[in-house]
């Protein structure tokens, strides 16, 4: 472990102080400004009173918060974006950004604060590594999606520049869902994005697993000899065999730094194996560690989703999402995971080996596509 990521967890409180507060503290904040008429949004003030509780009075710290039971996406889907925008932002510019529809119609939330947390956050571990600044390939979602604006706003914080690529990936979901095939959207995908690197010098890629190992079946040389020196993954899950090829065949020279999360929830950063400690079989083999007390990821017995799991053990991802501008308590995931325990960068438990979880009977299956 180097010095500098040695001195991460200082280093991520220091630029965002909000890391260094308390869980308990912060969820009290949280529920006095969403539900105080004031501060909070429409949607969760309108609620107030139909919980049979008290959210300001009787929530008094993080554990509490399974009160309100698991949050159901149909609301958040029915919701009007406007009564998602808390009053207390109500002279603040913000932006309506969309999910990918992997298990079904999207769901919109507001930003105002979370995209500027996001970027301080991964750009404190960029720098941890060593590999940021210059320009960003950017081989992301577009329009409405998170992703592509977190990468802008990335790219603005050290004056870079975005070369992207023109992306929706809910038509290669609505196709497969038709019964078709991704192949030729994801070829579409690759085409501008082997032109842009032909043309650019960029230094970041930022992409998903699942076209990472699409761009490098058609790669004629290795990625490094474009200019990059870095890879950065998020969205889709990547098999074992999948991460080894890739790391072996053409990520040579090139760091991978990928996470997990979505547009709820926002980024789980990778932490790298410690030497000596066991690591868990599948996916890339690194585990990810969501920031409290913006987030929190609990890891939990798929027939009991108030039953954590044991360090170690497989479960379903329950997520809390806890932001000025987004409040979603106890979200079931679509992903199944395995629980880890602290780690030296990132002091708080994570999840490993990351899959789709298959419900029995659900009616819709997650579709992921290539996000």
């Amino acid at each position: 472990m180097t010095t500098a990521f040695a001195a991460l967890p200082d280093r991520l409180r220091e630029r965002v102080p909000e890391l260094g507060i308390g869980l308990d503290t912060w969820t009290r904040r949280m529920m006095r400004w969403h539900f105080d008429a004031e501060t909070g949004s429409p949607f969760w003030v309108a609620r107030r009173g139909k919980l049979g509780f008290d959210p300001v009075e009787d929530i008094g710290g993080f554990a509490d918060l399974d009160r309100f039971g698991l949050f159901d996406k149909a609301e958040l889907r029915a919701a009007n974006a406007r009564d998602l925008l808390p009053r207390g932002y109500r002279d603040r510019p913000f932006r309506v950004f969309e999910t990918g529809g992997t298990t079904g119609p999207p769901c919109r939330i507001v930003n105002v604060t979370r995209l500027a947390y996001d970027v301080e956050i991964y750009r404190t571990v960029l720098e941890a590594r060593g590999v940021a600044g210059g320009d960003i390939l950017a081989m992301t979602p577009s329009g409405p999606h998170a992703y592509g604006h977190f990468v802008e706003g990335l790219a603005d914080s050290w004056r870079g520049a975005v070369h992207a690529i023109d992306f929706d990936p809910r038509w290669v979901k609505a196709a497969l869902r038709a019964g078709g095939e991704a192949d030729g959207y994801t070829a579409h995908l690759v085409d501008q994005t082997l032109a842009l690197l032909a043309a650019e010098r960029p230094s970041l890629l930022f992409t998903t697993s699942r076209l990472l190992v699409g761009l490098a079946m058609r790669l004629p040389r290795p990625l490094h000899t474009y200019g990059i020196r870095a890879v950065c993954t998020g969205g889709t899950s990547c098999t074992a065999a999948e991460a080894a090829f890739l790391r072996e065949e053409h990520l040579v020279d090139v760091e991978w730094i990928d996470t997990y999360g979505n547009t709820l929830v926002g980024h789980a950063l990778q932490a790298d194996p410690v030497a000596g400690a066991p690591t868990e079989a599948g996916g890339t083999g690194h585990s990810y560690h969501l920031p409290p007390p913006f987030a929190v990821l609990k890891v939990v017995d798929a027939s009991d989703p108030w039953r954590e799991v044991e360090v170690g053990r497989r479960g379903r991802v329950r997520a809390t999402t806890l932001l000025e501008d987004l409040f979603l308590p106890n979200l079931l995931e679509r992903d199944s995971a395995v629980r880890t325990g602290p780690h030296p960068w990132f002091p708080w438990d994570g999840v490993a080996a990351v899959r789709p979880f298959v419900e029995p009977g659900a009616a819709d299956e997650a579709v992921e596509g290539v996000y």
